[in-house]
C-alpha cells in the first residue's frame, strides 16, 4: 500500500461478548486476520477482555518495530509467555534489552556463525546419511530433531544426545501448544484446574527446566568456553553491577532452544513441500546445488552460488513467517496511522498479515521465489517483509537462521528428491509458530553431476 494515502483506522466485525475475537483468531487465525486491512490500516479488535489495534499497514508496523521505546515488547502474549521465559532477550522491555543484547551479540557475529556453520553440516550428513532409497519418513520431525540438533551443539556448545534431545524436542512442543492455547482463549482460573492438558503443560515446563540447568551447571563446572552459555555465566548487568542469576540465564537458554529450531525446522519442511508441489522451482534449484556442489556438503562458501535457493528460502518465509503474530504496547500517548492512542495501548502485528496483502505481493498464496530477484526486492515498502521483526528487536539469530536453511536446503536437494504420497495434502497448523505438520514423504536419491559438468 502506497505510503501517500490517508491512513484509515476501523473496527473488526463479528465480537464475541467476554471473548472478543479470541475465537475467531483461535479458530481461523489466518483467515481472520487477512480480512483486516479491509477495516483499515489500524484495525481494533478484542483479544478477551482486552481490546488491541492490528497494524495492517507496512509503514505504520515499520514506525511501531524501530521505535521500541514508545511500543514496548508487551500484551497478551508476552505475559502468557513470560511464564516459561522470563525477563529474556524476546520478552525484556527496552532499556533492560539493551544490555542482554550487548552479552548476546558476540554469540552471533559472523566468525562465530562460519563455526556454526560447520556443525550445520555435520547435523545434515548425519541426517542425510541415514535416508535410503524407497524410505518414507516424517520431514518435519526429521527436520525438527535436525535443528534442535544443531542449535544445542553451535550455540549451546552442549552435548545433543538422541535420548535428551528427543525430550526437549517433545517437552518443547507441548509447551508451545500451551502457551498457544492461553494466548488464544484466555480462560484464566481453568488453567489452574487439575486437568490431563494442565498438568501435561506443568510437567513439560519442569523437563525443560531440568534440560537446560543440567546444561547450565556443566558449563559452570567447566568453565571458559566462548559459547553463549559461558558469556551468560560471566555477564554483568550495567545498572545494578549483577551477574545473571541461573534462572535468568535459564529463560534465555530456553528463548534460544525454543526460537532456533521449530522455526527453521518447519520453514525448511514447508520449503521442501513447496518444491515437491512446483517441479520447475524443484528443476531450478537441482541446477544450481547440482553446479555449486556436485553432491557435497554446502558451505558459507557456497552461498554466493546459492542465488534461487536463498530466493526459495525467502519464499518460503514470505508464505509461512513461523513468527506470525506478536504484541506491543504503548509506553507514552502516541499517535500511529493517524490514530491517538493513549498509553497502555495493545498493539499487535502479524508478518502473515503484512505477507498476503496483494498490494504488496500479487496472488500471495502463489509460490514465486522470484519475487525475490534483487529489483523486485527493492521496490518494497519498509515494514512489507518482516519475517524476524524489527529494528534493534529483530530476531537475533536472523542471519544464523537463514544461512541454516539455506545451506540445509541445498544440501538435502543435491542428495535427494523427497516425494509426498499421491494425492497428499499439506495443511497449515497454527499454533504458537506457522508449521505444516506431519509430512510423510520418500526419499529419491538423486544422481550426481560434476562441477565441470
Amino acid at each position: 500500500m502506497s505510503a501517500t494515502l490517508p491512513s484509515r483506522t476501523g473496527k473488526a466485525p463479528g465480537a464475541w461478548p467476554l471473548l472478543g475475537h479470541a475465537w475467531q483468531l483461535h479458530a481461523r487465525p489466518l483467515e481472520f486476520l487477512s480480512s483486516l486491512p479491509a477495516h483499515g490500516d489500524l484495525v481494533r479488535i478484542g483479544m478477551g477482555p482486552w481490546p488491541a489495534y492490528v497494524v495492517c499497514e507496512p509503514d505504520a508496523a515499520h514506525r511501531m518495530l524501530t521505535d521500541s521505546r514508545t511500543f514496548d515488547k508487551g500484551g497478551p502474549f508476552f505475559d502468557k509467555a513470560r511464564v516459561l521465559f522470563g525477563s529474556s532477550l524476546p520478552m525484556a522491555g527496552w532499556q533492560e534489552h539493551r544490555w542482554q543484547r550487548r552479552q548476546m551479540q558476540p554469540a552471533f557475529q559472523s566468525d562465530r556463525i562460519e563455526q556454526y556453520a560447520l556443525v550445520m553440516g555435520e547435523e545434515v550428513d548425519r541426517m542425510t546419511g541415514r535416508w535410503r532409497a524407497g524410505q518414507r519418513l516424517d520431514v518435519t520431525a526429521a527436520l525438527t530433531t535436525l535443528t534442535l540438533r544443531i542449535v544445542t551443539r553451535s550455540v549451546l556448545a552442549a552435548e545433543a544426545q538422541d535420548e535428551a534431545v528427543a525430550e526437549v524436542q517433545e517437552s518443547l512442543h507441548t509447551v508451545i501448544d500451551g502457551i498457544y492455547q492461553r494466548v488464544m482463549l484466555p480462560l484464566g482460573p481453568l488453567y489452574r484446574l487439575p486437568t490431563r492438558a494442565n498438568r501435561r503443560y506443568r510437567h513439560a515446563c519442569d523437563r525443560l527446566h531440568r534440560a537446560i540447568d543440567g546444561i547450565i551447571a556443566a558449563r559452570r563446572a567447566a568453565p571458559g568456553g566462548n559459547d553463549l552459555v559461558s558469556m551468560l555465566l560471566t555477564a554483568v548487568n550495567d545498572d545494578t553491577g549483577e551477574p545473571m542469576s541461573d534462572v535468568d540465564i535459564r529463560d534465555q537458554l530456553m528463548v534460544m532452544i525454543g526460537a532456533g529450531f521449530e522455526t527453521t525446522a518447519n520453514s525448511l519442511a514447508f520449503a521442501l513441500w513447496l518444491l515437491s508441489q512446483h517441479p520447475e522451482a524443484e528443476a531450478r534449484v537441482h541446477d544450481e546445488v547440482d553446479r555449486t556442489l556436485a553432491g557435497r556438503t554446502a558451505t558459507t562458501a557456497d552461498l554466493d552460488g546459492l542465488t534461487y535457493t536463498r530466493r526459495v528460502v525467502n519464499e518460503v518465509l514470505r508464505m509461512y513467517p513461523a513468527g506470525w503474530f506478536f504484541t506491543r504496547v504503548t509506553t507514552t500517548d502516541t499517535t500511529l496511522a493517524g490514530r491517538h492512542l493513549p498509553k497502555g495501548t495493545a498493539l499487535l502485528y502479524s508478518a502473515y498479515l503484512l505477507h498476503h496483502r496483494p498490494e504488496l505481493f500479487p496472488e500471495p498464496g502463489r509460490f514465486d521465489p522470484d519475487r525475490w530477484a534483487a529489483q523486485a526486492a527493492e521496490s518494497l515498502p519498509r515494514g512489507a517483509h518482516v519475517p524476524f521483526g524489527g529494528g534493534n528487536r529483530k530476531c537475533i539469530g536472523d542471519q544464523f537462521a537463514l544461512i541454516e536453511m539455506t545451506l540445509a536446503l541445498a544440501t538435502v536437494c543435491t542428495r535427494w528428491r523427497l516425494r509426498p504420497d499421491p494425492g497428499s495434502t499439506m495443511t497449515v497448523q497454527v499454533r504458537g509458530t506457522l508449521g505444516p505438520g506431519p509430512l510423510p514423504m520418500t526419499c529419491e536419491p538423486r544422481g550426481r553431476k560434476s562441477a565441470d559438468t
